[in-house]
């Protein structure tokens, strides 16, 4: 079972005073009684509802929330923060930001969209280490996301600890599900040469035609790049893609655009077994699902063991 759905039922229970298998057995009976027309998630949102649990009302831990859920109320603080990037959808223009949001129980993404919550971070009025209260949120890909409904604003809680890294599941290629985040064994099958770009110094963003930025004009370039793996765990296999800052925690730049080195370093871990974790997203060329690497491990093979004992 999903660890985070196992926490919003523990919390129902907790909340409601009954036990964790009255609560599956009412989440199972919503969804039949809707032919299963409803995600699990959401029935048991409509059975806190019937028990009078209500997550406007309250905040809710981080671990505990799953996409589907809405009204969301949650205290985190800011641990990473993206660059504000522009965006121009079917005549629509507009901005969004993202950062991470943590507590002591996880983190998770958070997706602005609303111009005055962006204009809190254009202004800096909210910055990276803050802790802020989010309210009337939308879980949805596992992300948080908040239109003008929401509120964004400081908070004076205090968290004894920060949960920096996300425990991930761990997966087979084969199970994979868009827009989660994974952790998965697999061998290295294939690694394609690498790819550079130009961007900004200042926002990391691309260049445009003219070789400039939108936000700081004419710079002079700095020199990214991205490399595509195919990683194969015996069942299915999948083409992933590592971004320049993950990228150089397993091969400096300078080795990338050296053909020697960069030779070297592929036939030593071509064929290698590795654990990797991502986010599994829709590739919009090919239709087809492809792992974003976030982190590369070696496998602890005594931890491995005890996995595989248990």
């Amino acid at each position: 079972m999903d660890k985070n759905y196992l926490q919003l039922i523990q919390f129902i229970s907790e909340e409601a005073k009954i036990s964790l298998e009255d609560v599956k057995r009412k989440i199972e009976a919503k969804q039949a009684k809707l032919s299963g027309l409803i995600t699990r998630e959401g029935a048991a949102q409509i059975v806190a509802s019937e028990l009078g649990i209500s997550f406007d009302r309250q905040l809710v831990k981080i671990s505990c929330l799953v996409s589907g859920m809405r009204r969301i109320n949650c205290v985190g603080k800011i641990i990473g923060l993206s660059p504000i990037r522009e965006f121009n959808k079917n005549g629509r223009k507009g901005r969004v930001a993202n950062l991470i949001l943590a507590d002591d129980t996880s983190n998770i993404r958070l997706v602005l969209w609303d111009e005055n919550h962006i204009d809190l971070i254009f202004k800096k009025e909210i910055v990276e280490g803050d802790i802020i209260e989010i309210n009337n949120a939308t879980i949805r890909n596992s992300e948080m996301h908040l239109s003008s409904f929401s509120e964004i604003k400081l908070s004076n809680k205090i968290f004894e600890k920060i949960i920096h890294e996300k425990e991930l599941a761990k997966k087979e290629i084969l199970s994979f599900d868009l827009n989660e985040r994974i952790m998965t064994r697999a061998f290295i099958v294939r690694i394609f040469e690498p790819r550079f770009f130009e961007v900004c110094p200042e926002c990391k963003r691309k260049l445009n035609e003219l070789k400039e930025c939108k936000e700081h004009g004419k710079i002079v370039p700095e020199k990214r790049a991205l490399l595509n793996l195919v990683i194969d765990d015996g069942g299915d296999s999948i083409r992933t893609v590592i971004f320049a800052e993950n990228l150089e925690k397993i091969i400096p730049q300078k080795e990338l655009e050296d053909p020697i080195l960069f030779k070297k370093w592929k036939e030593e871990f071509l064929g290698k077994e590795l654990l990797f974790s991502g986010q599994v997203r829709k590739n919009n060329l090919y239709g087809n699902k492809e792992l974003i690497i976030s982190k590369i491990n070696e496998i602890d093979l005594d931890k491995l063991i005890e996995e595989l004992e248990n």
